[in-house]
């Protein structure tokens, strides 16, 4: 087992999933029910099936693409989605307010 890519995939998870909209939900449905218990594995279960397809859709892309090319197409994506996140909405009514 390569014990640094795990750590360092365990790390990566855990920071992006602070303050995520699953935490908010999970926490949403703790407040809400009477077993937190079963709260923590149903959430806890989701994010570990997520996590399986996302490794073997990756597994399975690595198979198909080569890494540069990969690279390639998430760095135009991100490209395209920061340009649209600072590209002004024209689209709105001059009175609205955008919500994200």
């Amino acid at each position: 087992m390569d014990w640094n890519l795990l750590g360092l995939s365990f790390i990566t998870v855990f920071l992006s999933e602070l303050g995520d909209k699953s935490q908010l939900a999970a926490i949403t449905l703790s407040g809400r029910s009477q077993s937190p218990r079963a709260v923590f594995f149903g959430t806890a279960g989701a994010l570990l099936l997520t996590s399986l397809i996302g490794v073997l859709a990756g597994a399975g892309a690595a198979q198909l693409l080569p890494v540069r090319l990969a690279k390639a197409i998430a760095a135009v994506g991100f490209a395209l989605l920061a340009v649209r996140l600072l590209w002004p909405n024209h689209d709105l009514p001059p009175d609205s307010e955008e919500t994200i």
